[in-house]
């Protein structure tokens, strides 16, 4: 069950077993913050979870997976517990709550689900909302178990150019792949890496509900791109964050269990290609 409706979460809010985070995340250049905002409105009892906090330090990329203990000790002030179903949402409808899904699905979790629609439909739906000061955390003891095998990085993309072991998935918009549109980051130049493939992530999402599409339409988009259920694929994007959109929404499609990304997306392989603006 790596999605759940807002109806199923409405039925299980007073549920022990579900923590509930939020995970709202808004690109660098929206001057927006998820975390003021989670201050102001929430779904009941939910506690908020910071990409950028909780991601490595002293990486130049942004919000790239941490390391066991510090992902640990993090996720524990936060109170979550390895038992715990964890309920994944975000503002948007279905964006950052998709990463923060596939992060702890790399730490070993094993029960966790992004909340389809997330706020945005939550609200539509006319579903109780939480003004007040957030809860306090019971801090717990939680211990991660790091897999990095879905976990790609520069060299594997930059091998798969020559040897096309995988199809790369790109999840940003079209103008930003094809070069035509500028980044969020204003210091990189646009464009794609070589015989990638682009989905944007806008097109999985009802642009009204911020929830999927349905899984004929999905399937469509993806034959569209010749695309097939036993393809090796990595997803991709600006930072890692809506390669995790298109990524759980192939899971879904497919009844499989996990899906890789580079982490560092097209941030880390235009930096390090020295794709700057000048």
């Amino acid at each position: 069950m790596n999605i759940v409706d807002v109806n199923w979460l409405e039925n299980n809010l007073s549920n022990k077993n579900i923590i509930i985070l939020d995970c709202s995340w808004h690109l660098p250049n929206t001057q927006r913050s998820g975390k003021e905002e989670f201050k102001k409105e929430r779904i009941p009892g939910a506690v908020f979870f910071d990409i950028d906090e909780i991601s490595e330090q002293e990486s130049p990329f942004p919000h790239m997976i941490p390391t066991e203990d510090y992902f640990s000790k993090k996720v524990s002030e936060l109170g979550v517990s390895n038992d715990h179903h964890i309920i994944t949402y975000d503002s948007l409808g279905v964006f950052s709550s998709a990463r923060v899904y596939w992060m702890f699905k790399q730490f070993g979790h094993k029960k966790i689900s992004i909340l389809d629609g997330g706020l945005k439909f939550w609200k539509i739906k006319n579903n109780k909302i939480e003004t007040s000061e957030p809860n306090k955390k019971i801090k717990t003891n939680y211990l991660a178990q790091l897999d990095r095998s879905r976990i790609k990085g520069f060299e594997d993309v930059k091998k798969n150019t020559q040897t096309k072991e995988f199809k790369l998935v790109d999840a940003r918009p079209s103008g930003r792949f094809n070069g035509t549109d500028p980044e969020p980051r204003k210091d990189l130049r646009s464009g794609s890496i070589e015989n990638s493939l682009n989905i944007p992530f806008n097109i999985i999402i009802d642009a009204e509900t911020g929830c999927f599409k349905n899984k004929e339409k999905i399937e469509k988009i993806f034959k569209e791109k010749n695309i097939m259920k036993n393809d090796t694929l990595i997803f991709s994007c600006g930072s890692g964050v809506a390669a995790c959109v298109v990524g759980a929404a192939y899971e879904n499609l497919n009844n499989i269990d996990n899906f890789n990304v580079f982490d560092g997306s097209w941030t880390e392989w235009a930096t390090k290609n020295n794709l700057k603006n000048s």
